[in-house]
């Protein structure tokens, strides 16, 4: 049986303190557990992944923002996730520094964790092992990667781009 193909962004947002923002979710997928804020494209209506950044920006953080106010650090794949579905996922770094804390929201309720944190808390496995090691070596610049998901203990990751921040040009780096 043929699998969904889900098409999504994930957004990390900053504070001042260089503090990472985080939604524990209270939906699925990952109910329970830390990430990033984000959601679908609307792909019926054509929506864009900047476009849908920036729409998720506004309904869950309440952020007026533009495509130039984004940085996209990654393209991440994972097929059969979980036996439910395919995944295409633009991982954005929204470049202004968040000054207060959003309000809780439908999916889930934020924390700004700091760096060395983020391991230490309830997180999915692919998370932890791929997207945040690959998410701070590429930061202000760019990857692309693909998760081949065997079931749900087994991933097998390729690094299909790589892209430094020192190999991107000044105007690229938040």
């Amino acid at each position: 049986m043929p699998l969904p193909y889900k098409v999504a962004t994930l957004l990390y947002a900053f504070n001042h303190s260089d503090e990472v923002l985080l939604l524990q979710r209270a939906q699925e997928p990952n109910r329970g557990l830390w990430s990033p804020c984000g959601g679908k494209l609307q792909q019926d209506v054509g929506e864009s992944p900047h476009g849908c950044a920036c729409r998720e920006a506004q309904e869950e953080l309440g952020l007026e923002l533009h495509p130039s106010d984004l940085h996209l650090t990654a393209v991440v794949s994972e097929d059969g996730y979980l036996g439910q579905a395919h995944w295409l996922m633009f991982l954005f770094e929204i470049k202004k520094r968040l000054t207060t804390l959003p309000p809780p929201h439908r999916e889930g309720s934020f924390r700004f964790i700091p760096r060395h944190q983020i391991l230490s808390l309830e997180i999915p496995e692919t998370d932890r092992t791929h997207i945040w090691p690959l998410f701070w070596q590429h930061r202000g610049g760019f990857f692309a990667a693909h998760c081949h998901c065997r079931d749900p203990h087994s991933f097998e990751w390729s690094l299909l781009e790589s892209r430094p921040p020192e190999s991107c040009p000044t105007h690229c780096i938040p």
